[in-house]
């Protein structure tokens, strides 16, 4: 087992082993007086977990309520959000109680977007169950829900009082899900760690769970500390984003999100060695890793339709899209673009 601290303006500590969620309650009791809790799920997780925390969490002390909604991030929207905070209301949820995230990432953002709006904020407690939310969504505070415009478009920062990473529960995950994941720990090896990079380059699926999902919390713990509020270096993490946004949107959510961030990441990586930011080996050896974890290097949807999509994006500031982009394995920049070139910089990556 392995404790994480991120130094927020809120501390917490991410605790990484097996077999966390038939203990959640002595964890969450240390952070969290037993009260009364909401665990928020969805269809696909709350069937695996849903009775082992409750069982969990009462053995503890604590009465239990559940919320479950729809799998999918179609139920990442306004409808989902506000059936959550009147299930809270219905059932008199108060400041003193606490929600618990039970899922990936959707229902991570979801359940922390409405912790942070309840009663003008409430505690709650993250237990992600997907690689991709134990790396990515349920470290660093940010919730959010999607609009019809665009994803993540409203939201707050919110940190968690714990957050419960489950080995035991990736061995649930379809190798499609569990491959999802791994795009967004790929693109902590190209932004900050060579040494993670060629670690999942040798061993593809097969790496060490434990070292690289560790690994990967450390780097954003890191990032976290030095920009909590995502005005500066913690905008490197959108890595493949801006594009990978535009190939879900275009989709109608059909590519998932690791897949479409794996292309994103391939396609700005193409054409910032096409505009001299980088030089094409870079872009080779990320297309070589991406192939190995069976992960897209491209996309068939036109720069037109995703440079629309750019025009949403939350990244943007005024007439600029802030664009992260590899210079080499372990280190990228943000480039401030004016919004008339994105166009061709996407153009150049197809």
């Amino acid at each position: 087992m392995k404790t994480i601290t991120v130094n927020a303006s809120s501390p917490y500590e991410v605790i990484i082993g097996k077999q966390l969620i038939e203990s959640a309650g002595t964890y969450i009791q240390r952070v969290c007086n037993p009260s009364t809790c909401v665990i928020i799920s969805d269809s696909n997780v709350f069937p695996l977990y849903g009775s082992i925390l409750s069982d969990a969490l009462k053995n503890s002390g604590y009465q239990v309520f559940s919320f479950v909604f729809p799998a999918g991030e179609s139920s990442k929207n306004a409808k989902t959000y506000i059936e959550i905070l009147e299930f809270l209301a219905v059932n008199k949820i108060t400041r003193s109680d606490l929600l618990i995230a039970l899922g990936g990432g959707v229902v991570g953002d979801i359940t922390g977007f409405a912790a942070a709006t309840y009663l003008r904020g409430i505690s709650y407690v993250q237990i992600p169950t997907s690689l991709l939310a134990m790396v990515d969504s349920s470290v660093g505070g940010k919730t959010a829900i999607d609009l019809q415009t665009g994803k993540n478009l409203v939201g707050a920062f919110y940190q968690p009082k714990v957050v419960l990473c489950d080995l035991c529960t990736l061995d649930t995950l379809s190798p499609e899900v569990f491959q999802d994941g791994c795009a967004e720990v790929i693109k902590y090896g190209v932004l900050y760690d060579c040494a993670l990079f060629e670690h999942l380059a040798e061993y593809a699926v097969e790496f060490s769970k434990e070292y690289v999902i560790a690994r990967c919390i450390e780097l954003k713990a890191n990032v976290v500390c030095q920009d909590e509020f995502d005005r500066g270096e913690r905008q490197k993490l959108n890595l493949g984003h801006t594009i990978g946004h535009g190939i879900e949107a275009a989709s109608n959510y059909t590519i998932s999100h690791g897949q479409a961030v794996a292309a994103g990441m391939a396609i700005i990586t193409k054409a910032a060695s096409s505009i001299g930011e980088c030089d094409e080996a870079v872009y080779t050896l990320l297309c070589d890793v991406l192939k190995r974890f069976c992960l897209p290097c491209s996309t068939d949807y036109p720069a037109d339709l995703l440079f629309e999509s750019a025009l949403s994006d939350k990244k943007r500031s005024g007439k600029t899209v802030n664009l992260i982009i590899p210079h080499k394995i372990g280190n990228c920049a943000i480039m401030p673009t004016p919004i008339y070139r994105v166009h061709s910089i996407i153009e150049a990556g197809l």
